[in-house]
């Protein structure tokens, strides 16, 4: 199987034109010619994960957030990026990211999560744009009306969160809940737009917060880590299912670099 095989396959489920402008999407490294036996999903590329990667023998690593993010005026082992691009090219592993557009994909994350909790009449909270015609994020209504606090712990429960946090009023009854996966704090304002009254996210500034409580939306924090990575697990669940003959499999080194002290 080559290289671009399996690009084009990860590109019909997050469509590149769907991601934001700023970012960094699709193949990274790589020779789009190369024979390709196994790849790793991940949700961030650190060193132990290239570590894991090159040990393990995998062609491509399938990384939700970019390597790099920004441009780079020089590759070199001076610093953390460039000694990891420097690694994975040196042992002709390749990087692919979706990134945004897999966060607004019609069946990438936001919709994973809306979907989760049984919410009904699916919608992006932000409204269609050339980069992405779906709009970003998610909303819904929940058939039954449920204190916000609930729907925080079953959305932790449901990714194996830990600590979980709240902003505004967990109490009140929510009827209207969105989606916005990693750092959504920016979404607060669409949200409020949409009526939502809870914004289920991974993290969010202070000043995010401070908006939201002001607006009267709680927020549901996650933690950036727990709110995407179980998308990459079940990627690799899903190409395994279009690749039968290809060894796939998401990162067992990666973790979450937060701990609960």
């Amino acid at each position: 199987m080559n290289l671009d095989s399996i690009c084009r396959v990860l590109s019909e489920i997050a469509p590149l034109k769907r991601a934001e402008s700023w970012d960094n999407v699709g193949l990274i490294i790589g020779d789009r010619s190369a024979e390709t036996s196994a790849v790793m999903t991940c949700l961030t590329i650190r060193p132990n994960v290239v570590d894991e990667a090159v040990d393990k023998g995998a062609d491509l690593i399938v990384a939700h957030h970019p390597l790099p993010f920004r441009p780079l005026s020089k590759i070199t082992t001076d610093s953390i990026t460039g000694s990891m691009l420097w690694q994975l090219i040196g042992a002709r592993v390749a990087v692919y990211s979706a990134h945004t557009a897999f966060d607004s994909a019609a069946d990438g994350i936001n919709q994973s999560w809306a979907e989760s909790i049984g919410l009904e009449g699916i919608r992006p909270l932000t409204e269609p744009n050339e980069q992405n015609e779906l709009g970003a994020g998610r909303y819904g209504i929940l058939p039954n009306p449920q204190p916000a606090a609930e729907i925080i712990r079953r959305c932790g429960q449901h990714v194996g969160a830990s600590t979980l946090r709240g902003a505004g009023d967990t109490d009140q009854l929510v009827s209207k809940v969105g989606f916005a996966c990693g750092s959504g704090g920016s979404f607060v304002s669409d949200a409020s737009r949409r009526g939502c009254q809870l914004l289920i996210t991974g993290e969010a500034t202070f000043h995010g917060c401070l908006e939201a409580e002001a607006l009267g939306i709680t927020l549901g924090l996650l933690g950036h880590y727990q709110s995407e990575r179980f998308a990459m697990e079940r990627l690799a669940e899903r190409l395994s299912n279009t690749f039968p003959d290809l060894s796939i499999w998401s990162s067992e080194s990666e973790h979450d670099p937060i701990s609960t002290l």
